[in-house]
């Protein structure tokens, strides 16, 4: 019987335990098919094209590729990246928000994203799982030191610092993973002792995220985020405010010329939500944060809703995780308190990882929303993708909006607190 409880467990976590989220190889540099250099060409030159104001213009010149030479799922990764970068960057690059997007970006990326089984837009995983390299293949990617991005919207050593701590986050959590398999194991061999020691790891390696996490200061100023990253993170979701009461509409150049309702699309902009790591780590300890919008009325969660926005198969592997999640009710049926002690180690320093997340909010988005930003002062212009990620009015009070559209602040102490009140 244990036999084959180990072997459902192997078969569960697969690849997951040995590579986490990151592909099984490192992204590609740049498509080797000729017919994609004009796609390479324009990534190589996007944060000048954004700057000069040129990036529509070169976008509405593209030719519109077909996916047929894709073979990869690298290829089919590399592509979705550029195209993912190129959305965002015509929507939100311009004196005005653009609420089309031409048959050059929607017609490719639609056929990505189904291939994908991702929406048409920025995700997480574009922006950082498939869009780093290391100094070296022998280099170490849980060091964010040794880790570069390939595309970027801004070209800032401050952007890529966002994304490349992101790609250590994950590596990291690589060994926690692991140790998940293992306490299952141990959930079903009734081994108390064994589960109290890896839930005590596990504890230690949700520390080493949080100090992961903290290094962010180091390389990314706030007025550089907010004010120039930022803004092309946003989504087409609840930003009514910023120009896009519909969405956006994706034109695949239809002969016939008519407007296809289905082809208005409203989607969250990337967000660290979409990291299939961080449910994870709420699954593995049995936190469940479905009330956590006060919005919502009877549909999904907000973090529910971002398991769309997520690759198909790390979407799958959380609905598994979740069906067999076994660690909070032994606990609970358990009398052993130095289980009890080890599993509140590790929600405490969930919470704490949680924390930190609030306190980066708070520096990066809500302080540096109160400042101007010194590129546009300079400029003598508004830039409306800064507003849409800023203060939107909701009657007398402005909240602070998430880049899809969520009430920022309060929604992350509300996930904070979920965490808190896990403890036995």
């Amino acid at each position: 019987m244990l036999q084959s409880t180990d072997a459902i467990l192997n078969d569960l976590f697969e690849s997951y335990a040995e590579q986490g989220f990151l592909p099984e190889c490192l992204p590609l540099a740049r498509l080797q098919s000729p017919y994609y250099e004009t796609w390479e060409d324009i990534a190589s030159q996007l944060p000048n094209l954004i700057q000069t104001s040129q990036i529509r213009d070169r976008i509405d010149n593209m030719p519109v590729c077909t996916t047929g030479h894709l073979q990869t799922e690298a290829e089919w990764r590399r592509a979705c990246v550029i195209m993912g970068y190129f959305a965002h960057a015509y929507i939100w690059g311009g004196e005005i928000p653009k609420d089309r997007l031409p048959p050059s970006i929607s017609k490719p990326f639609l056929e990505i994203s189904a291939h994908l089984e991702l929406p048409a837009c920025a995700t997480y995983a574009g922006l950082t799982l498939w869009n780093f390299v290391p100094s070296s293949p022998e280099a170490d990617i849980t060091d964010p030191d040794n880790l570069h991005v390939q595309t970027s919207f801004t070209g800032t050593k401050d952007e890529e610092w966002f994304m490349v701590i992101s790609v250590a986050v994950e590596a990291k959590g690589i060994k926690l993973i692991s140790l998940m398999r293992e306490a299952f194991k141990a959930v079903a061999a009734n081994d108390v002792d064994l589960l109290t020691a890896l839930l005590y790891r596990f504890a230690d390696g949700l520390c080493d995220l949080t100090l992961t996490l903290k290094r962010m200061y180091e390389h990314n100023k706030p007025a550089v985020f907010f004010h120039q990253l930022r803004p092309f993170l946003a989504g087409s979701k609840n930003m009514g405010h910023a120009g896009l009461p519909n969405g956006v509409y994706y034109d695949v150049g239809d002969s016939d010329g008519v407007e296809r309702p289905e082809n208005w699309l409203q989607l969250s902009g990337g967000s660290n939500a979409q990291s299939s790591l961080i449910q994870a780590l709420d699954i593995f300890l049995g936190i469940k944060h479905s009330a956590t919008d006060e919005n919502q009325s009877g549909g999904p969660s907000f973090i529910q809703q971002m398991r769309d926005y997520m690759p198909g198969p790390h979407r799958r592997f959380l609905e598994d995780l979740s069906a067999r999640s076994n660690v909070r009710p032994f606990i609970l049926d358990s009398t052993v308190q130095s289980l009890r002690d080890a599993y509140n180690a590790a929600v405490n320093e969930l919470k704490a990882f949680r924390d930190t997340h609030i306190q980066m909010v708070t520096r990066y988005i809500v302080m540096a929303s109160r400042q101007p930003s010194p590129v546009e002062q300079a400029k003598g212009r508004i830039n409306l993708a800064t507003a849409s990620s800023q203060m939107k009015e909701t009657g007398a009070k402005t909240k602070l909006a998430g880049t899809g559209g969520t009430d920022l602040i309060p929604f992350l102490k509300k996930t904070r607190d979920t965490v808190q009140d896990a403890k036995c």
